[in-house]
């Protein structure tokens, strides 16, 4: 039977825990039994969630003994202030010398830093936190385009629902693709998403509009990647001067037009390729690429693939992490 502990505290987020537990519990279901899921917390105390819901757990992470197989620490509101507790951090170290793999969800990846064990190490958490990860652990290669990333026995996953890919991903290491597909269909959860895709779109990219001129725009280009979206064609939507469009939209939004309008044309475009079997030409055409070449280009800038590879990827079990 393979042991799996979550690493649970305070402020910790609940789809964290639940997302990958309910994966291994379904393996679990389906094999007769072969895994054994235990929350384990410092003292053995109750947490609470950052949603307010109160869990009690089954262990002292402390007093765990004997082998593991799967380490799993979860994410969460709390876990910078967490990962500073020298008790939790040493735990989770010293579990991880008796662990087969060791894996974070979302900002778990910050009490792992802080226990070492992503030193020298390709490592990924959520999007909106990889810089900080990066500044306040510098001997980690931190990855902020990537769903899940895998660096010998430690995985790592992005944010919240990112959990149930590298849950997925170790169920399909331990027994095949058909297993983790069933649970995937069971879950109905996308079991394709590979580990190298990215976590974040043109949308999660941006900050929040606030300008009701630009925030047309932005609607515009979202509804419309097919249309003449050059500068003097937004900055006449917006009824600014070319200039003047150019300034506001960049300050506000926090790119320059042009990349924005590749980044919404990307996002329409991998909808298309992930759902659909139409052309790499007649995908471009339909996102207001042009040509095939001309996406072909802007994948390769936003998320480091072609068109063709990624449709494939895609279609792919989802173990193409980084390794």
């Amino acid at each position: 039977m393979r042991e799996v502990v979550f690493a649970v505290y305070d402020d910790m987020q609940l789809l964290d825990l639940a997302g990958p537990l309910d994966v291994f519990d379904a393996a679990a279901k389906i094999t007769g039994g072969r895994y054994r899921m235990r929350t384990a917390s410092l003292g053995g105390a109750p947490v609470v969630c950052s949603s307010g819901v109160r869990l009690g757990v089954d262990a002292d992470l402390a007093a765990l003994d004997g082998p593991l197989h799967t380490l799993v620490v979860v994410g969460g509101w709390g876990s910078t202030s967490t990962a500073a507790t020298p008790g939790l951090a040493a735990c989770v170290a010293g579990l991880a010398g008796r662990a087969q793999r060791v894996a974070s969800v979302c900002t778990g990846a910050f009490v792992l830093a802080q226990a070492g064990l992503l030193d020298g190490r390709r490592a990924t958490t959520h999007w909106a936190f990889c810089a900080d990860l990066a500044a306040a652990h510098p001997r980690v290669d931190v990855r902020p385009d990537a769903i899940y990333v895998r660096d010998g026995p430690v995985v790592t996953a992005a944010g919240v629902s990112s959990g149930i890919d590298l849950a997925l991903a170790l169920i399909e290491d331990d027994h095949g693709a058909d297993l983790a597909r069933t649970i995937g269909r069971w879950l109905v959860v996308f079991l394709r998403r590979p580990g190298g895709q990215s976590q974040f779109s043109a949308w999660t990219r941006a900050v929040p509009v606030g300008d009701p001129a630009l925030r047309r725009v932005v609607e515009h280009i979202a509804a419309r990647p097919d249309a003449d979206l050059s500068v003097p064609a937004l900055a006449r939507h917006a009824a600014l001067s070319e200039r003047h469009f150019a300034r506001r939209f960049t300050r506000e939004v926090g790119t320059s037009p042009g990349r924005y309008v590749e980044r919404t044309r990307v996002r329409a475009a991998r909808a298309l390729l992930e759902s659909g079997s139409a052309g790499v030409d007649a995908v471009a055409r339909r996102c207001g690429f042009g040509s095939a070449e001309t996406m072909r280009r802007a994948f390769l800038r936003e998320i480091g693939v072609p068109p063709g590879s990624y449709r494939d990827r895609f279609r792919a079990t989802g173990t193409t992490a980084d390794r």
